[in-house]
């Protein structure tokens, strides 16, 4: 069988974004599987970076700190809830306080991505697990009192002496991982983008 016409011909290559023809030899740029002329590819390459840009300029650090702040309440009550009900201090469920903050100071600050975003969200993240540490063992130091049939007031915001006390007696080894987990989730998510161009 021999080939006809079509075969032999080259198909025609078109600029994925201005639909212009492409010659032969022509400058071009491939992405995934697009092809782009170069005043395009370039035009569109400045514009992703102007974007990406923006997403780190006139960032509102005090919505963003509002919105990590209730992302870690959140994060904190659940641990706290979760705790109180199964009487088990189950770790990884702190997980909720770094996403609930790197999505709330993320949300909060209109999407805006960047590196003191990410600054502000460990932070508060480290902040709300240290807290939420000393609500699960004073959970467990009221209850172990109460079984014994003596009560005991633990204060829930403590004097920072008592705070450390408490936090010493109940962080394990196990806590290490899971407050790494936490800073990790913290800081990946309003992490500005890269470009891989």
């Amino acid at each position: 069988m021999e080939p006809t016409a079509g075969d032999c011909a080259p198909s025609e290559v078109r600029c994925a974004e201005c639909g212009t023809l492409l010659a032969e030899g022509q400058d071009r740029q491939q992405a995934d599987s697009k092809v782009f002329c170069r005043p395009c590819f370039d035009s569109l390459t400045s514009q992703v970076r102007e974007a990406v840009v923006s997403q780190g300029q006139d960032v509102n650090y005090g919505l963003a700190a509002v919105g990590g702040i209730l992302g870690a309440a959140v994060g904190v009550l659940v641990w706290w809830g979760v705790t109180v009900t199964t009487e088990y201090s189950l770790g990884i469920v702190a997980l909720v306080i770094g996403f609930g903050v790197g999505k709330g100071v993320t949300m909060f600050s209109g999407n805006k991505r960047s590196r003191g975003l990410q600054i502000l969200s460990v932070g508060i993240s480290l902040l709300a697990f240290c807290y939420a540490s000393y609500l699960v063992t004073r959970s467990f130091v009221i209850k172990t009192f109460r079984d014994e049939g003596q009560e005991i007031l633990v204060p829930l915001i403590p004097d920072p002496a008592l705070f450390l006390r408490v936090i010493r007696g109940g962080f394990g080894g196990m806590d290490i991982l899971f407050l790494a987990i936490v800073l990790y989730e913290a800081w990946k998510i309003p992490a500005p983008p890269k470009l891989r161009l």
